[in-house]
């Protein structure tokens, strides 16, 4: 009414500045940069505090209670909060509401949602509550905060969201909405899902749907599932640019980038983003729109394009694969367990022939830019004569990420990186069971699993894999193994999906040819991985 005094708070948040400034601690000096934009008195924590906005920070301290004698060692005793705006993901107005009332209710201040960095790599979200009944005043602050927050370039605003439902327990479904979601719907952005109903679903949608609405696809499932919406990403890239996706010689880059949510038996290329299986982690680095270039392959024959791809596998680790494959109903653990312990009972050689093109790194310029670099590593590689190999291979080995994972906390392929522009070729070639059974088991330690006479590495930018078709194999091997489901036709693991060639295969790098929402794990104190793969 008028007339009537002003409410306690009200007469805080209206105090002279000079007052303000006897009863708090001495803020941090101005930085360049970090110039104040809002000033006020908020709640937190159940004492009241000096706030101070700036567009790189928001950082508080207690108001102290006016002392006589004006003690000193009571001001230094304040401690000073800080939390970096790049770190918040989210704000939001805090109201008291009555059940079944979902507009309006009872003002009580302003929510901040931080993204925290954890231990083992893992990050998690906290809120930090800013109390005060002005609704002004609580307005004029929550607009300045969302401007913000705005501004961060790579945020995404809208998502494309495809989930596996038969992903690993078939949980993919339950991750995403008990998970995922809601923490999507925290940072105000939009979703468009997919539930997927058969293998190919994604690939089709992704060529149709309108990719331009979106600032980024997620992918809730696990290897498999993320290696064919990459693929159909990559895929729409090159028919938007009017290319022939028959052969892919020099792809164009994916449009929008590719967020990975850990939901499958094998999550290698998560644990590869993020250093750790962990769905929270996940979610927030795409929130946070942390991006990542990385390296991709396409695999082709003479005749067509088979796939954009990681990473990928032939022989032993293909054939396991196949066999695998043909016991989908059994449970996914067991069925993998199955099909390694069955392969490598029976652990047979691949003939073929191996071409490659080694990758010749150039003298280094610190004043060139990376893009200069690649550019005198694509002409040097030009030049360069192919190698050749032939021979019994009991694996070979393709990538161009580190491919981490539980049973290799240094990676399959520990050389490579994810955007360095070449890839790994791991050579096994033929040996005892024995023998291979002592590489394997090197992958799960921290010894070197390539120092044994019969394994050989290559850094490469090119690989051409020759079958050579082998008589006089019986025909309980062709059948149990699943080798050859008609004579010349090979299985290839490529990201965990099972191909088939007919003939050779070419295999070629293309840096940074995709977006992933991630970071480098070279950057990450420790790679503790937690999947289960072959």
């Amino acid at each position: 009414m008028p007339g009537a005094a002003a409410s306690f708070p009200e007469r805080r948040a209206r105090a002279a500045p000079q007052e303000r400034r006897r009863r708090v601690a001495p803020l941090a000096a101005t930085r360049a940069g970090d110039e104040p934009l809002l000033r006020g008195i908020f709640e937190i924590g159940k004492r009241s505090c000096d706030v101070v906005l700036s567009a790189r920070r928001l950082r508080w301290s207690p108001i102290l209670p006016e002392s006589p004698t004006d003690d000193s060692s009571m001001v230094s005793q304040a401690q000073e909060e800080i939390i970096e705006m790049k770190d918040v993901f989210s704000v939001k107005l805090k109201r008291r509401r009555f059940a079944g009332q979902n507009k309006g209710g009872t003002l009580l201040g302003i929510t901040i949602f931080k993204c925290l960095n954890k231990e083992e790599n893992k990050l998690t979200d906290c809120a930090i509550h800013l109390n005060n009944i002005s609704e002004d005043h609580c307005q004029l602050w929550f607009r300045h905060l969302k401007e913000i927050l705005n501004g961060f370039q790579n945020r995404p605003k809208s998502l494309k969201v495809f989930v596996n439902p038969s992903s690993h327990k078939k949980e993919a479904a339950h991750v995403y909405y008990e998970q995922v979601a809601p923490l999507f719907k925290l940072a105000d952005i939009k979703t468009d899902v997919t539930v997927t109903e058969y293998e190919g679903h994604a690939l089709s949608v992704l060529k149709e749907c309108e990719l331009q609405a979106f600032d980024g696809v997620v992918c809730v499932g696990g290897d498999g599932s993320v290696s064919e919406v990459a693929h159909g990403l990559l895929l729409r890239a090159q028919i938007d640019a009017g290319k022939d996706t028959a052969y892919v010689s020099n792809p164009v880059r994916a449009p929008i980038p590719l967020g990975v949510i850990p939901a499958g038996t094998t999550n290698i290329l998560a644990h590869t983003l993020y250093g750790v299986k962990h769905v929270v982690t996940a979610t927030l680095h795409i929130i946070m729109g942390h991006i990542q270039a990385v390296d991709v392959c396409t695999f082709s024959t003479p005749s067509k394009l088979l796939r954009f791809g990681f990473s990928a596998m032939f022989g032993f680790g293909a054939r396991t694969l196949a066999l695998a494959e043909k016991y989908r109903w059994m449970p996914s653990s067991q069925r993998k367990d199955f099909a390694f312990i069955k392969t490598l009972a029976d652990l047979r050689a691949e003939e073929c022939e191996l071409s490659f093109l080694p990758l010749q790194i150039p003298q280094e310029d610190s004043h060139e830019s990376d893009r200069k670099k690649k550019e005198k590593i694509k002409k040097k590689g030009s030049k360069d004569q192919w190698q050749k190999i032939q021979g019994h291979f009991l694996n070979v080995s393709i990538m161009a990420i580190p491919c981490l994972c539980s049973m290799a906390p240094r990676g399959l392929a520990p050389n490579t990186r994810l955007n360095n522009g070449s890839m790994a070729l791991i050579v096994v070639q033929n040996t005892s069971r024995t023998e291979f059974i002592k590489h394997l088991k090197r992958y799960t330690s921290i010894k070197n699993q390539f120092n044994f006479p019969f394994v050989e590495t290559y850094t490469v930018q090119e690989v051409k894999v020759q079958p050579r078709l082998t008589s006089g194999l019986d025909a309980k091997q062709n059948t149990y193994l699943n080798a050859t489901s008609a004579e010349g036709n090979y299985p290839w693991n490529i990201d965990g999906d099972l191909m088939k060639a007919t003939s050779e295969v070419h295999v070629r790098v293309h840096p940074q040819l995709i977006d992933l929402y991630g970071v480098n794990t070279d950057d990450l104190e420790s790679s503790q991985a937690t999947c289960n793969c072959i």
